[in-house]
């Protein structure tokens, strides 16, 4: 069977994690885990992480700070809106809403706000319009009928209510709220303390956001990548500084299209993954993928061509977010995905192709695009390289090889890195460089992924001297199994 070479993101609750859940969504296609800490506790968290592990430890795991967003509290289930009526909104993380007086956990909210602003709710799905504002609450008209209940399975067969902590958007505005609150400084010492492979930091505004992680992370010496979540027209404008300095970059989708208007989306979408791809940075496109499958076990057209799409766009990897936490059709969403991704990825038109510059004239970056032309001209069946860093690995998913690229890394962390790069399959090798190599070989060879007389690239140094990628090699497979055995003796 092909391999997909688009990655999968899903999005799991701490009250689905079991070892069996996750072990059916990593055979469907899943390569990283995430985890929204809006929703959890450090301690609530653990048992996604430790599961994770048990399954496979290739498996990323991918930890999403709060940020500076704000969210509704829970209360009453449901809390019905009804066109033309008025609401009362505060800001109080403590309170419980109800049908006449909705909590929400930043305290400054009212103070920020004025008459004539909107409140969106859950992604835009409640509009409300400030008509009064008082000292210590809002008074709202309600635009359109809704809920924050929302009646869904909870993966056994089960209906469950959960209500509250819904989004909440107010376009046009600057709230005073920091970048890295308290709970979310939390999560990083967690992180750090359990050797979390990415942290997303929500609503990054500027390289000054990301900063704030990056300072915390030094601080403790640790190797955690910052993924950078774009949700606002502010982070839009300012990729290139964004890029700077993280590790890859979300495309949130959600947030986004309510701050910008939405028919902007997928132009933002298209120039935000082709300023990663060329600055050689994973991209995640997320949000609403496959949202009608929370309740439904088929998608829409409109959704598989979303899929298609952003798969065609060239983005690394796509995301799950409700559809795997609470929806009654996890499995059967990553399964969507997989085969969506099989089916699209052979018909990509290479005239599409985003062009990624060479950095300051690196061997690594001319090697890499070398054997990606390589694979397109001559019959080469897989691409090949072993990795101290990842990024060798990284540039050949930049050019977006058509081939897939086995990685060898000499760290697990290194390998799971790897699990947001589009194509890359990683291996974890030991510490004999060259005897490990020949292993990982035979057990591709094993399993079906290659033949001896198929024809493969090898992008590699000297072996046994980590002094970085300096060769690229053409050669069959049957051929390079005996280098090595030479190397060996």
């Amino acid at each position: 069977m092909r391999k997909k070479l688009t990655k999968i993101v899903t999005t799991i609750s701490d009250i689905r994690c079991e070892v069996d859940f996750l072990s059916k969504l990593h055979e469907a296609g899943m390569n990283v885990v995430r985890c929204n800490t809006a929703h959890m506790t450090t301690d609530s968290i653990n048992a996604i992480a430790e599961n994770t592990r048990k399954v496979s430890d290739k498996i990323a795991i991918l930890v999403d700070t709060k940020g500076p967003e704000i969210r509704t509290c829970f209360g009453e289930a449901p809390i019905k809106f009804e066109a033309g009526k008025t609401i009362k909104v505060k800001g109080d993380k403590k309170g419980n809403s109800t049908a006449e007086l909705l909590y929400v956990d930043y305290e400054g909210f009212v103070n920020d706000l004025n008459v004539g602003n909107q409140i969106l709710i859950d992604d835009g799905d409640i509009s409300l319009r400030v008509t009064e504002k008082n000292a210590d609450h809002l008074v709202c008209t309600i635009e359109n009928n809704g809920s924050i209940d929302t009646l869904i399975g909870d993966g056994k067969g089960n209906d469950v209510h959960r209500a509250g902590r819904k989004s909440v958007n107010v376009p046009g505005v600057v709230t005073k709220l920091p970048s890295l609150t308290e709970k979310d400084k939390s999560f990083v010492l967690w992180a750090i303390d359990n050797k979390i492979d990415f942290i997303a930091h929500s609503f990054v505004r500027s390289k000054a956001d990301v900063k704030e992680i990056q300072d915390i992370l030094d601080e403790h010496n640790s190797p955690i990548k910052i993924i950078a979540k774009i949700e606002n027209q502010e982070g839009v404008n300012n990729i290139d500084e964004i890029l700077e300095c993280v590790y890859g970059v979300m495309v949130a989708r959600g947030d986004l299209g309510i701050e910008v208007p939405c028919e902007r989306i997928p132009l933002i979408q298209r120039q935000l993954i082709r300023k990663c791809v060329e600055a050689k940075r994973p991209v995640i496109v997320a949000t609403q993928m496959l949202h009608t499958m929370i309740k439904n076990p088929r998608p829409t057209r409109a959704e598989v061509t979303d899929i298609a799409n952003a798969i065609y766009y060239r983005t690394d990897a796509i995301m799950l977010s409700g559809e795997t936490t609470y929806g009654k059709y996890p499995v059967e969403c990553v399964q969507t995905m997989t085969n969506i991704a099989n089916e699209v990825e052979p018909a990509k038109d290479s005239r599409n192709d985003i062009p990624v510059p060479h950095v300051n004239g690196e061997i690594s970056a001319y090697l890499a695009e070398t054997a990606v032309g390589a694979s397109r001209e001559l019959p080469i069946k897989a691409i090949l390289t072993d990795s101290f860093t990842g990024k060798t690995a990284r540039y050949i998913a930049a050019f977006r090889s058509p081939v897939p690229v086995y990685a060898f890394a000499y760290e697990p962390r290194v390998a799971r890195e790897l699990a947001l790069s589009y194509g890359v399959f990683a291996e974890i090798l030991g510490e004999s460089k060259s005897k490990t190599i020949r292993e990982k070989i035979e057990n591709l060879i094993s399993e079906g992924n290659l033949n001896k007389t198929d024809v493969i690239a090898y992008i590699g140094g000297s072996f046994g001297t980590g002094s970085g990628t300096t060769s690229l090699e053409i050669v069959t497979v049957d051929n390079f199994l005996k280098k090595i055995d030479k190397l060996n003796d």
